[in-house]
Order: structure tokens, then C-alpha cells, then sequence
């Protein structure tokens, strides 16, 4: 292994016994020492890679955020049979919320700052990888289907908004209801906000 291998190791090392530690434990509960102590390193190497705690939250809810919406647009590329951007769009947030509904404790992880970085942190990676981001194929799907708004942008930051704030409640405590009961609803509304995004 070189030395940028067996840097990336004990980066990655510090990264999963962080996230480890805080879902069983909590942020606010998890020192620096329990995190070197379950990666087995010391804590001069968790300082060469990062300022504090925090620092790492914020690097894990970036990267479970990407890999969430990067695993749904692979997953809409495969899909031939939609046509409309809102089935699109429909499609990729059942992908998203069947993912949060499968893992309850990556939601609870994310959850206050998923929809930001969804859309900000997401579009970042997806530049660096040249690939579309989420913000170019809605504001393309916008153009094929002959809608003229001014701020695509504004519209996928108010559907992401809806879908982040409403399926954390419905998928964590059946409130207003269940997950699988309340998306029809939620799917109605993404419709509406999208085939007629100037009314």
C-alpha cells in the first residue's frame, strides 16, 4: 500500500468510527478519544485530517447525502418508460425516500440538513464527476415540456423542501401517516408543483 493508500485507510477509518459512534451515541455525546479509540489511531492523526467533530459530521452528511441521490440517478437512467419530468422527478424521490425508509438511522443522521445537501453538496459531486446534476435536468425537463420559469431552481429547492420536512415525520412516526400511505399525496403535490409551476 503507498503512502496516499494508508492515508485515504486511516481517513476512511476515522470517518466510519465516527459515524458508528455517532448513531449509537450521539454527536454531542461522542468525544474525540471514543473516535481514535474505535478506529484504533491516535489522535495527532485525527487532527491531521480534521479541525473537530463537527468538521466530520458535516463531511458524513455530505457523502450519505450524494451517495443517496447519486444511487437514485442511476437508477433513473435505467428507467426508459418515463417521459414526463414529473415522473422523473417522481421516481427519483421514491428512490430517495425508499432509501431513508429503509435505513431509519441514516435519516435521523441527515435529516435537518438533507435537503440542503441534496441540493447543494450533490450538485458539487456531480460536477466533479461530470455528470448532470439534479438542477440540470429539471430545469432541461422544464424546456422540453415547454415551461418558462425564471428560477428552476427556487421550484426544485420548494419540492425537495416538501419531500425532506414531510417524509421525515411520515417514515420515523407514521405521522400524518405512514410513509407508504402518505405518498400518493406527496407524489399528487410534486405533480401539480411541476406541470404547472406558474400558478
Amino acid at each position: 500500500m503507498n503512502r496516499e493508500e494508508l492515508k485515504d485507510e486511516k481517513r476512511n477509518k476515522l470517518l466510519d468510527a465516527s459515524y458508528y459512534l455517532f448513531l449509537k451515541k450521539g454527536i454531542r455525546n461522542t468525544s474525540i478519544q471514543d473516535i481514535v479509540d474505535e478506529a484504533g489511531l491516535g489522535k495527532g492523526t485525527f487532527y491531521f485530517y480534521f479541525k473537530d467533530k463537527y468538521q466530520v459530521k458535516n463531511i458524513l452528511i455530505n457523502q450519505k447525502a450524494n451517495n443517496l441521490l447519486l444511487n437514485a440517478f442511476h437508477k433513473l437512467e435505467l428507467q426508459k418508460n418515463l417521459l414526463t419530468l414529473a415522473d422523473k422527478a417522481i421516481f427519483t424521490i421514491n428512490e430517495l425516500i425508499d432509501e431513508l425508509k429503509n435505513n431509519p438511522d441514516l435519516l435521523k443522521f441527515v435529516s435537518k440538513d438533507l435537503s440542503y445537501n441534496i441540493y447543494r453538496n450533490a450538485i458539487d459531486e456531480l460536477y466533479q464527476n461530470n455528470e448532470k446534476t439534479i438542477l440540470d435536468l429539471f430545469s432541461n425537463g422544464l424546456k422540453e415540456n415547454g415551461d418558462k420559469i425564471k428560477h428552476p431552481e427556487i421550484l426544485l429547492n420548494m419540492i425537495l423542501e416538501l419531500v425532506c420536512s414531510t417524509c421525515y415525520n411520515s417514515i420515523l412516526y407514521s405521522q400524518p401517516l405512514p410513509i407508504d400511505d402518505f405518498k400518493p399525496f406527496l407524489y399528487d403535490n410534486i405533480r401539480v408543483l411541476i406541470e404547472n409551476p406558474n400558478n
